[in-house]
């Protein structure tokens, strides 16, 4: 039998993160270790975006080296997942009875926003996986609401993950990459903002991040990274219990935070 799962944020730093996971990589990977056996896998990846949402139905996912420059041996690695038309029309399913636009999928595979920390968390790929995209001109208010409409997905044995980054500044990362490696505040401020906020259950000012956070808008020149955060805690569904599972800096700029939001039964805390 099926159990209830988490909604999981986390982190896919650089593409090197598959070659050098680090504290960040040992944390999700500990935490997958405590799951139980997943239903099928919902993943969310900043790096597919789309115009309304659109969930992938591919029997087999080929690994997408959607980035230039890097080592050689990145481009050498695989995840062989596999999809699920059964578990994807599930998906499609739970999204349309929300009311939202929902569109197929049928050849796309796994950008490196969703293979690089599959890999890491289910390195044996025997879990079925449903790619599903974010939409980056809806906002977060969208994100959230896409997420809820998968909540009743997690009490049936799906487990969402999204993953994005608490910070992304890529203009930041150049310059402290050549400039001696600082810091920016606001790397180590923001987070902090967004960790206070989901404890204390405060959605209205997570929605609302981009004017009350400090820090918002150097953290998210744009706001596909983040958009996967409120994706998953809207899927962790009404009152969850909010866990930070990891907290660090990548690569100067890049926030490594990851989250579990665990539903609770009767909705109280």
């Amino acid at each position: 039998m099926t159990q209830p799962q988490p909604a999981l944020f986390v982190p896919h730093g650089a593409p090197t993160f598959a070659l050098r996971p680090g504290a960040a990589g040992a944390a999700i990977a500990d935490l997958a270790r405590t799951l139980p056996p997943a239903r099928a896998i919902v993943i969310v990846s900043a790096h597919w975006d789309t115009a309304v949402p659109t969930v992938g139905c591919a029997d087999r996912l080929e690994t997408l080296h959607d980035f230039h420059g890097f080592p050689a041996a990145l481009y050498e690695l695989r995840y062989p997942a596999t999809g699920c038309r059964e578990a994807a029309e599930q998906v499609v399913a739970a999204i349309r009875a929300a009311t939202l636009p929902v569109e197929w999928e049928t050849a796309r595979g796994l950008d490196h926003g969703a293979w690089v920390p599959l890999r890491l968390m289910f390195p044996e790929a025997d879990v079925p996986v449903i790619p599903l995209s974010v939409q980056s001109h809806a906002g977060p208010e969208q994100a959230w609401r896409l997420g809820k409409a998968l909540a009743p997905l997690a009490e049936q044995g799906f487990l969402v993950i999204a993953s994005g980054n608490v910070t992304h500044n890529l203009r930041d990362y150049q310059l402290a990459a050549r400039h001696g490696g600082r810091v920016p505040a606001y790397v180590r401020r923001f987070p902090d903002w967004l960790a206070d906020r989901l404890q204390a259950g405060d959605t209205a000012a997570l929605l609302d991040y981009r004017r009350q956070a400090p820090g918002a808008v150097a953290a998210h020149p744009s706001e596909e990274h983040l958009l996967p955060l409120f994706l998953a805690l809207g899927a962790g569904g009404d009152a969850a219990k909010v866990e930070r599972i990891h907290a660090g800096i990548d690569d100067y700029v890049i926030a490594m935070d990851a989250y579990s939001f665990s539903p609770v039964a009767g909705g109280r805390p």
